[in-house]
């Protein structure tokens, strides 16, 4: 088992610094002194020190700490993404249809959402009083979350596996095909012989 190369300080701030920025520009600049260096350079230098295999083993190193401290993983990703694929504007509305006030909001609402509109108005002549209204709010993208669903599940969604029969008659998985990039005769023939199969 080879040991990890000990670091010098300058390496173990870059490390620590790339792991809070994610940048390696900025965790080099941070680590160093680089106001007499042209960007170029910087780029340069910040992109060769992070290649390092021992830099790279400490940033995976402090990452798996972060990730455990803080008890995130794939699976709470995961978990997160399920519940905004999950929100349902019922659970913010009352009976009648107005909103509930954000308080009595399920957490996730509370959390997820991208913005609020409120409205302030002055309900009295002394303008001691005032009411906010919410006016509206602004979903997360659906779309993009479940993006994200699936490729991290790994469901394949958006391919379609196809098999040909081969010259001899078995059936040879030939790759995956773009549905979206089908010619509409192309598609005819995939559906009409998916009719044919099944009837």
């Amino acid at each position: 088992m080879t040991m990890m190369k000990k670091l010098t300080e300058k390496e173990e701030l870059y490390c620590r610094k790339y792991v809070e920025l994610l940048n390696q520009r900025q965790a080099y600049m941070a680590s160093r002194d680089t106001e007499r260096m042209k960007p170029n350079t910087v780029d340069r230098r910040a992109s060769e020190l992070h290649q390092k295999p021992h830099i790279q083993a400490r940033i995976n190193e402090l990452m798996a700490e972060r990730e455990q401290r803080l008890q995130i993983d794939a699976d709470y990703v995961l978990r997160r993404l399920v519940e905004i694929d999950q929100m349902d504007v019922m659970d913010i509305l009352k009976e009648d249809g107005a909103l509930k006030p954000i308080s009595e909001w399920p957490k996730c609402w509370r959390t997820t959402l991208s913005g609020l509109d409120i409205n302030t108005t002055i309900t009295n002549y002394d303008e001691t009083t005032t009411e906010n209204i919410l006016k509206k709010i602004k979903w997360p993208d659906k779309v993009k979350n479940l993006e994200l669903i699936g490729k991290h599940v790994r469901v394949g969604a958006f391919k379609e596996q196809l098999d040909h029969t081969s010259s001899d008659g078995s059936m040879t998985p030939k790759g995956t095909i773009n549905i979206g990039e089908l010619s509409d005769s192309a598609m005819a023939e995939i559906l009409k012989a998916r009719d044919a199969a099944d009837s």
